[in-house]
């Protein structure tokens, strides 16, 4: 069997158009805020495909838009300027490429996917999100990061090439493979998929991982090995005697032992947390934790992370903890993801390190706002750091590289009547703790941004960024004027744009 024949497409190319019964079934991704009205759909099943998809919404002057997994949470997808849809959901293959001596991933491959295949294939892993469901296009293209991030550094960190469906001056729509071995612009091209977002250089249809610095030709050693067994916990703080005191005590607590235990070289370096602070209408703050438990005293260390977050707050949070094999635990989170099919705004910073007692303060103002009640709104804190640290701002696209700790501000709801009330108290609040800053997370002592990601064309409005600071800036900081040059030489006639894409040089 040759190498085509075992990686032949699994369907394709399919054309659905507003007359077609599957078409309601897929002009909305994951934030059910957003539905598009495209004029035809195309699903491809292969590079082959996608080059013939993207030829012909050039020919016709289409505005073209890529979904992989669908979760992105705002409209550069499924807005209204798109015509064209192209859907990569179907690409889901994931392999060993003994040619490019790494690991090949399609873009639709839901990261549940490649860990199973990658674990039970190889023994190995990438260090990407804890939402299984997430598919490995736009996610690993916007730096990708989760639980062994801090131990093993980003997604892009292992992404040794990439496979883009580019459209060139001329209007032809053609297939280049670019890696970190490549110079000029086709290292240009690899550099920019390292953290420079999606759908803006062209269109991923394949990815290749492979760890720098990793040599022979044994698959398992081509990539980090995840720990055998991990300690999952989940513990919560009652709202009920949270005061504002005891507030800003347990966040600085957060904070602050993030600032002393985000060293490469930490004995915590596997542990990985997310704190959800969120409103007291749903009773409890809540984080749930993921740490190697074959690490030495990995039960006393989670005990002593517990233990120091509480420190002083006295309110005693219930604590259990038990033990998983890895692939189970990332299989099945101990948050199980609640935001497919709901309705939903977020907005994003990284931490540098914590809050100010002042951002504190506007933080519980805003969640405590008796004006506002959504048990499904707060701010989830996300460990960062360790490994992270360890790479170059500008070794990537992705520049904030001293960041402690990512923030992703949220509010999920059902009925579209109720969207001016959530908008309102999501923007207000994000407003208020970066008021200092025009509204937005400038980069300084305590800021650093903020995460691609997690898009937010709030960034990009003068009546919620009023910093003066460019949107552009927040996302990739130093980074930005290299990703113009990128965007120039590799779209020239700009057919991959949306709200936050990256912008052309101005003299283009």
């Amino acid at each position: 069997m040759t190498d085509g024949e075992r990686h032949r497409p699994p369907l394709g190319p399919v054309r659905v158009t507003p007359a077609d019964p599957r078409y309601r079934d897929l002009i909305r991704g994951v934030n059910h805020r957003f539905t598009g009205s495209p004029g035809q759909i195309r699903i491809v099943g292969s590079a082959e495909q996608t080059v013939e998809a993207v030829q012909d919404a050039v020919n016709a002057g289409l505005q073209l838009a890529v979904r992989s997994g669908g979760h992105c949470l705002e409209d550069l997808v499924d807005g209204p300027d798109t015509a064209f849809l192209l859907d990569m959901s179907e690409m889901r293959q994931v392999y060993y490429d003994p040619g490019m001596r790494a690991f090949a991933v399609e873009p639709g491959a839901h990261l549940g996917d490649v860990y199973r295949t990658l674990y039970k294939g190889w023994g190995v892993t990438v260090p990407g999100g804890s939402c299984p469901t997430v598919a490995a296009g736009g996610h690993f293209a916007g730096g990708g990061y989760g639980p062994l991030t801090r131990l093993h550094g980003c997604v892009v960190d292992h992404l040794y090439a990439v496979e883009v469906v580019v459209v060139d001056a001329a209007g032809r729509a053609r297939l280049v493979v670019a890696s970190w071995d490549d110079e000029g612009e086709l290292g240009d091209l690899w550099w920019a998929h390292t953290g420079g977002g999606g759908g803006t250089f062209g269109v991923v249809t394949r990815y290749w991982l492979r760890t720098a610095g990793a040599t022979g030709s044994d698959p398992a050693g081509l990539l980090p090995h995840p720990p055998s067994a991990v300690l999952d916990s989940l513990v919560t703080w009652s709202w009920e005697g949270m005061t504002a005191e005891r507030f800003r005590r347990l966040m600085r607590n957060h904070a602050e032992w993030h600032e002393r235990n985000s060293a490469a070289d930490s004995p915590y370096a596997s542990l990985f947390s997310v704190l959800g602070v969120m409103h007291p209408s749903s009773g409890v703050l809540v984080m749930s934790t993921q740490m190697d438990a074959t690490v030495p005293d990995s039960e006393r260390l989670l005990a002593a992370y517990v233990d120091a977050l509480d420190e002083g707050v006295g309110l005693c949070p219930a604590h259990t903890v038990r033990a998983r094999p890895w692939l189970e635990s990332m299989l099945q989170p101990t948050l199980p993801d609640t935001v497919t099919g709901m309705r939903s705004k977020g907005k994003a910073a990284y931490l540098r390190k914590g809050y100010t007692d002042g951002q504190l303060d506007a933080l519980y103002r805003g969640l405590t706002d008796e004006r506002y009640t959504n048990p499904g709104a707060g701010v989830l804190f996300m460990s960062y750091g360790g490994a992270v640290s360890a790479v170059a701002p500008n070794a990537t696209a992705t520049a904030q590289r001293d960041a402690v700790l990512k923030a992703l501000y949220v509010t999920l709801w059902r009925e579209p009547e109720e969207d001016g009330g959530h908008l309102a108290w999501i923007r207000g609040l994000y407003r208020e703790v970066y008021a200092h800053s025009g509204g937005v997370p400038v980069p300084d002592e305590v800021s650093d941004g903020a995460y691609v990601n997690y898009p937010d064309t709030d960034l990009a409005d003068p009546q919620w960024n009023t910093s003066g600071v460019p949107w552009s800036s927040l996302y990739y900081k130093d980074n930005y004027p290299r990703l113009r040059r990128v965007k120039a030489s590799w779209d020239p006639k700009g057919v991959f744009r949306h709200a936050l894409s990256v912008e052309p040089p101005a003299s283009e």
